[in-house]
């Protein structure tokens, strides 16, 4: 009580003092200066003990506890299992064979026959690789009282051969075509005429192939091919194209020199068939001997081509010879990564066309064909290529091309004063028609990968034609599109279909008169209507090995024109089976 007492009287006293100060005058201001600075210091805290002795006599002293236990044996079977760590699950590789065969039957008495196999020695250095194919037709087409019979075999067998700094190999090929020249409408000639022709075509084909690519060496690559091709009229060609590579780096560039040494002479027993008289056959000969040096310039996200290619062409049957320079520059750009880039050149060449080559485009030609080079003095192009998003590819092109001598395929005038062996010459076969054409070009594509299993493409291609004779380009569309698609539908099924639309084009239906010159026959200007074929397949996967197939084409069952008076087979199917093996 006296403690409390104290403390009240000492604020009392506090406070009055307070007051008082608070009455007296102002005692003014003073400026006061720090020389030193303010440098706080902290002392040592005093720490409370962690356990404080208590001087309390109530406490009550703790008395000591004795524990006891009392074991009993209990019986128990458990074990404790061990850990294991959890372990990714692994897709297990797909197996791969070194053998296939497939067969189909269909419609139309269509047959399809492929086989493959492949043979490793030596751990995969050396690979020796067999391939047969055939595919062929025995059915009608009702427009046509000739047979439209084709057939369509290959064998190849190749040989190859990887070290550390070098790989070659080696192949042999063999081909066989038959073809009719059906191109004549019902009605057209009379029962006699038609049952004289010999519309059968045969095209044989042997040729040999070898490369050899080396590492570390200026010489690169080189790559020689051997050809002959000949068919059932005693009609023959031999190629020969010789083709090495040598790489120079040049401090931070490289310079690449491609040579190219290419012949083809063949020659027809038959004369053309503007003329009415089948008098002599025709002879022909060409040689080419061309260098082609580059330059390439990497920067960052420019890549640049600069070189030139110089090309000596030789007409060996007529003694003549041309020196040709053509530019060929190739640039492109990265503007946005892998979204944008763009792409442009400028190339020529001296195109040796063959009577292989012009077969394999067109089968109904006749063998009465003039065989020349065509001069395509430039083929300049710029575009854009990249991807619109992760899974969209997208590339569109414009280009220009000036060609001299390009061959297009024109029909033979109806010409019965012939009487060659072949019934080739009844308006049922194709000149080669030689023009030079400037071509405006634009083309686009895009490609979709829906998701791993879906992909989708679609491309289109628009053209137009300004030829020197101002005839049409004969045979040429001014539209092309495309449309493909493939789909894994399971693990077991999966299906694919394509589309395709050509424009309309034009030909010259011709009548062959003595003693007038070609341009003078009586013709006319046909046009071949556009045309649309849809073609799809569908397949089932047994297991690794075994799966079925079933092809649809020309589902619209379309007759149209692939060339003029050819009219194509309706509506196709073709079912079967393919087997992969070890052999």
């Amino acid at each position: 009580m006296r403690k409390h007492i104290i403390s009240i009287s000492f604020i009392f006293l506090s406070l009055l003092g307070w007051v008082q100060a608070q009455d007296t005058n102002d005692i003014g201001t003073e400026t006061v200066t720090v020389v030193k600075p303010y440098s706080p210091t902290v002392s040592d805290a005093f720490k409370i003990k962690s356990s404080p002795t208590i001087g309390d006599s109530i406490v009550l002293q703790k008395k000591p506890i004795t524990y006891s236990i009392f074991s009993v044996p209990v019986a128990s079977t458990f074990t404790p299992a061990k850990a294991k760590a959890s372990k990714v699950k692994k897709t297990p590789p797909p197996t791969l064979y070194n053998s296939y065969a497939s067969i189909g039957l269909g419609n139309y008495n269509n047959a399809l026959v492929d086989f493959y196999t492949s043979r490793e020695f030596n751990r995969g250095e050396n690979l020796l690789d067999f391939g047969l194919s055939h595919f062929s037709s025995r059915g009608d087409i009702e427009s046509t009282p000739l047979d439209a019979d084709f057939y369509n075999t290959k064998l190849d067998a190749s040989y190859t051969k990887k070290d550390r700094d070098l790989d070659w190999g080696a192949s042999l090929g063999l081909h066989h075509q038959l073809y009719n020249w059906y191109g004549i409408e019902n009605g057209e000639f009379d029962e006699t005429t038609v049952a004289s022709i010999d519309e059968r075509q045969n095209y044989f084909n042997a040729e040999a192939k070898a490369h050899l690519n080396l590492e570390d060496s200026f010489f690169k690559s080189g790559n020689i091919l051997l050809r002959r091709f000949w068919d059932a009229v005693e009609s023959g060609e031999n190629r020969i194209v010789v083709e090495p590579t040598i790489e120079l780096p040049i401090t931070e560039e490289l310079v690449t020199i491609n040579a190219k040494l290419d012949y083809v002479g063949g020659s027809f027993s038959n004369a053309d068939l503007n003329n009415t008289v089948n008098t002599t056959g025709i002879d022909y000969g060409h040689f080419q001997v061309g260098v082609n040096p580059s330059l390439l310039v990497l920067r960052d996200d420019l890549t640049l081509n600069l070189g030139a290619n110089l090309v000596y062409g030789t007409d060996i049957e007529n003694s003549q010879g041309n020196f040709y320079i053509y530019p060929a520059v190739t640039a492109s750009y990265r503007l946005v990564d892998e979204t944008v880039i763009a792409y442009g050149g400028i190339e020529g060449e001296l195109h040796q066309n063959s009577y292989h080559d012009l077969v394999d485009e067109n089968p109904f030609v006749s063998p009465t064909l003039t065989i020349q080079p065509t001069d395509r003095q430039y083929q300049g192009y710029l575009g854009l290529k990249g991807q619109l998003f992760s899974n969209v590819g997208y590339n569109v092109k414009g280009s220009y091309t000036a060609e001299n001598r390009k061959p297009l395929f024109l029909l033979n005038p109806e010409n019965q004063f012939r009487n060659d062996e072949k019934g080739y010459f009844y308006g049922n076969s194709f000149q080669v028609f030689y023009d030079d054409v400037k071509t405006l070009g634009i083309f686009g594509e895009l490609n979709i990968d829906v998701n791993r299993n879906f992909t989708l493409g679609i491309n289109a291609e628009v053209y137009d034609y300004d030829t020197e004779t101002d005839n049409p380009a004969w045979n040429l569309p001014n539209l092309k599109g495309s449309l493909f698609m493939d789909y894994q539908i399971t693990d077991q099924w999966f299906l694919g279909a394509n589309l395709f639309f050509v424009g309309e084009r034009e030909d010259l239906v011709a009548q062959a008169v003595e003693n007038v010159a070609p341009s003078e026959f009586p013709s006319a200007i046909v046009t071949l209507d556009s045309f649309f074929d849809a073609n799809a397949h569908l397949g089932y996967r047994f297991n690794e090995q075994l799966s079925i197939f079933a092809k649809a084409s020309n589902i619209a069952n379309n007759n149209y024109q692939r060339w003029a008076n050819f009219r194509v087979q309706g509506f196709q199917v073709l079912a079967g089976a393919s087997y992969k093996f070890d052999f």
